[in-house]
């Protein structure tokens, strides 16, 4: 017998297929779309079933961030499979509040935690402009964050603009839009 997650996540799933197959010039949207929300959604779960999110999330060491992403951050990554693709995910959780420091952060993750960024490498030709990546940025519970225009922040964040997600990440060294590592260098 299926267990009402696995039944949530086929559900998921099959919502997102036909999200995706019926949406019809959805992808020329740079992001925030009802197909990105969707992905995004999906994606959110399967991060909290493999525990790289939500209150039963694993842990890395705490260091001090920047913006435009937090005062404090733990970058975690790892391979995920989200609707039968496996890619690349990185996690990065962000934290903030007055007097936050690292120990602080390492004592009680989940009173800092402001929110997630990911980035999850996706089935090659969703984004080949920008290797495949799909980005994210979530609020500690979960939700789907929007920036000041309303448009949520999944999918191609902010493709072709000066600054943002892609603009940002796009002269990593290596080539592979990552800071922390190059072990996904072309």
């Amino acid at each position: 017998m299926l267990s009402r997650r696995s039944l949530g996540r086929i559900g998921a799933a099959l919502i997102l297929g036909v999200t995706i197959s019926g949406a019809a010039g959805a992808a020329d949207a740079p992001f925030g779309g009802p197909v990105d929300v969707a992905y995004a959604k999906l994606l959110w779960g399967t991060l909290e079933a493999d525990r790289l999110v939500g209150p039963r999330s694993i842990h890395s060491t705490p260091y001090e961030g920047s913006e435009p992403h937090g005062a404090i951050l733990e970058t975690i990554d790892s391979t995920l499979t989200v609707n039968g693709h496996e890619g690349i995910v990185y996690v990065k959780k962000n934290y903030m509040g007055e007097g936050v420091d690292t120990d602080k952060v390492a004592d009680n993750p989940g009173k800092w935690l402001d929110a997630v960024t990911v980035m999850f490498q996706r089935e090659k030709g969703y984004d080949s402009d920008n290797q495949d990546w799909f980005w994210a940025k979530y609020g500690a519970d979960g939700s789907i964050l929007q920036n000041p225009m309303k448009m949520a922040l999944a999918g191609r964040v902010a493709k072709g603009a000066d600054k943002g997600c892609i603009a940002c990440h796009k002269p990593a060294p290596g080539d592979d839009y990552i800071f922390n590592n190059d072990r996904h260098a072309r």
